[in-house]
């Protein structure tokens, strides 16, 4: 018999063996994170991204739990899309949640968990170098931080604050922001909420052309020249209106970020990737989500 002492012991030890997961930010792969894969269809993220191991892939952490993962360009300082899996939620938005930033972009040595940002006297030249940061925001009027996984599309607290990572944002231009492009994510929010019976896997991401925010006669934050997103749910209510019905299992949507000409167009998860093939650095094999989101028994 082990005494008390020893099973607590033994107990913290295996704790500590068990949870490999809780030390791992940006990672190799998203299937070598326990549960990081859980927020792709199948656990297979968008095949076919050609910048290879110039790409950061990062398992997004909160307090020790991942909560959803983000393909990150660190030359430009801006995500490619962030994956998530979407909660029932009533669409409110989180008031006053605090800035986070990625530490292991800046160092693989540092903390996996997402942090808030420190003040400017404070922050490290490693850390401006890897990644975005507030003050690249400042003088930019005409931007808002826009985020590719949105805090509407969560519902419990902790999920909605990782949200607010700037490894999570990019900028975008203020009316695209808070006109179509918010009305697109409610739409999609409501259809989901009603008529997806199961998991809904959602990836958001951008194209650029190559604009810069620049500050300090420096280039900072790449500038998406398209916004685009597409959900797959196998799992739908088969007697759901047609409109809605046939935007089922999968569907996508694009947008230009502009102050015109900005309306998010919905089309085949296909005809988006038509698209996008034109304008990202992908070969011609690109696939948003693994099979189509057509389940392998089908």
């Amino acid at each position: 018999m082990r005494s008390t002492w020893q099973q607590s012991w033994y107990a913290a030890l295996s704790m500590f063996l068990w949870v490999p997961w809780a030390w791992c930010g940006v990672v190799e792969d998203f299937d070598h994170v326990e549960n990081c894969k859980d927020y792709m269809y199948m656990g297979i993220p968008p095949r076919g991204y050609l910048a290879g191991s110039n790409l950061k892939k990062i398992c997004q952490i909160l307090e020790d739990k991942p909560r959803f993962v983000t393909l990150y360009d660190p030359r430009r300082h801006m995500p490619l899309y962030s994956a998530y899996t979407f909660k029932r939620s009533d669409g409110e938005k989180s008031m006053d949640q605090p800035w986070m930033y990625e530490p292991q972009l800046g160092s693989s040595k540092s903390s996996s968990n997402m942090e808030v940002y420190p003040q400017p006297a404070q922050m490290h030249m490693r850390l401006m170098d890897s990644q975005a940061v507030l003050e690249d925001f400042t003088d930019v009027p005409q931007y808002v931080r826009g985020q590719l996984n949105p805090d509407q599309h969560q519902s419990e607290p902790l999920d909605k604050a990782a949200t607010y990572t700037l490894s999570n944002v990019v900028p975008q231009i203020r009316e695209f922001n808070t006109g179509s492009w918010a009305q697109h994510e409610d739409r999609i929010r409501q259809r989901l909420n009603n008529y997806c019976r199961g998991n809904a896997y959602v990836i958001t991401g951008v194209t650029s052309a190559g604009n810069m925010i620049r500050r300090d006669n420096q280039d900072r934050v790449g500038i998406p020249e398209y916004m685009w997103t597409a959900y797959c749910c196998p799992d739908y209510d088969h007697n759901a209106p047609y409109l809605e019905r046939y935007r089922f299992p999968v569907f996508g949507a694009y947008g230009l970020n502009n102050r015109v000409n900005n309306a998010v167009v919905e089309v085949a998860i296909k005809t988006l990737e038509t698209f996008l093939k034109g304008r990202m650095d992908v070969d011609k094999n690109y696939q948003i989500f693994y099979n189509d989101c057509v389940p392998d028994d089908m």
